[in-house]
């Protein structure tokens, strides 16, 4: 087996090169930037040249059983409305670079599964920590508003609100629910030629999430309505600003995403298995106490 993303094997002689593609059986691809503030340019050359790469090479391979590459669900850019698993390229706009040049890779990968390549799909949504012990390597997404309720002294916390937060849903699911889903669908025969979304199934909206968060924190909130795109661009455009509220403009949209993610296929492969998305409410303090506890974990990278 192979666990790769660039594969341009520019150490390899020709003989080794032939050894490797006639061995392998089994090609995993999750190398990818991750960074909703990459440049087209870096995230094409990573994000789309890389996935071709790859391709390429596990056409060269004549003993391949199965392709898994790990998309993301916001493939879907600011689509409204369901997304299915089955859907892709629905004429949809993108919020950053990152969604954008995730898409075109996805692109890439269908066009390679529809011309018979063994190819299984797995899209997460916002990927947080551990449910159980909340372990993880960056605090991002849902994080940064945790932290700014955090770092408020007082009972009461000020919390910035863009949009209408009873008609928007963020999808998060904890981070050992995206292994052991993949672990479990990877194996199934069923799983060749499908697309999974490693979604919430019951996402909260972000009107209940922030009362949970509050909850989770100790604090109540005092909801502040802003304007998006003005806050997108102070946050953008006013460094001591973001340095002070700890939440980057790349991350606002995501509280006003319209896109609702259909997990039909990922239920119906999972059942039985033992795994499924636990609740927000079971494991946001088990999120909150590790990142109390560990404000040092801010490195590397998350899926």
């Amino acid at each position: 087996d192979l666990v790769a993303g660039d594969i341009t094997a520019p150490g390899l002689g020709l003989d080794d090169e032939a050894a490797l593609t006639a061995g392998t059986t089994e090609i995993w691809h999750l190398a990818a930037v991750y960074d909703l503030s990459v440049s087209r340019a870096v995230g094409m050359r990573v994000n789309v040249e890389g996935t071709r790469n790859m391709l390429r090479f596990a056409e060269g391979c004549p003993a391949l059983r199965r392709h898994h590459y790990v998309s993301t669900c916001y493939v879907s850019g600011r689509h409204c409305g369901p997304f299915r698993e089955s859907d892709l390229d629905v004429g949809q706009s993108f919020n950053n670079f990152y969604e954008e040049t995730k898409f075109l890779a996805e692109v890439e990968v269908a066009e390679a599964r529809a011309g018979g390549m063994p190819t299984s799909v797995y899209r997460p949504a916002i990927v947080v920590g551990d449910s159980r012990t909340g372990d993880t390597q960056k605090f991002d997404g849902p994080y940064f508003l945790l932290q700014w309720l955090v770092r408020q002294p007082q009972r009461w916390a000020i919390v910035p609100i863009v949009g209408d937060p009873t008609m928007v849903r963020f999808n998060m699911v904890p981070s050992d629910y995206v292994i052991e889903g993949i672990e479990h669908l990877s194996g199934l025969d069923a799983s060749v030629g499908a697309t999974y979304h490693l979604a919430d199934p019951r996402p909260l909206t972000v009107d209940a999430l922030v009362d949970e968060m509050c909850r989770a924190v100790g604090r109540r909130g005092i909801r502040v309505p802003l304007p998006r795109r003005l806050t997108t661009w102070a946050l953008d455009r006013i460094e001591p600003l973001e340095r002070f509220v700890g939440i980057p403009a790349s991350a606002v949209d995501y509280f006003v995403h319209p896109t609702h993610y259909d997990t039909t296929a990922a239920r119906r492969d999972l059942d039985g298995s033992g795994v499924a998305c636990p609740p927000v409410t079971d494991y946001l303090p088990t999120l909150v106490r590790f990142m109390t506890e560990h404000r040092d974990a801010d490195v590397g990278a998350m899926l």
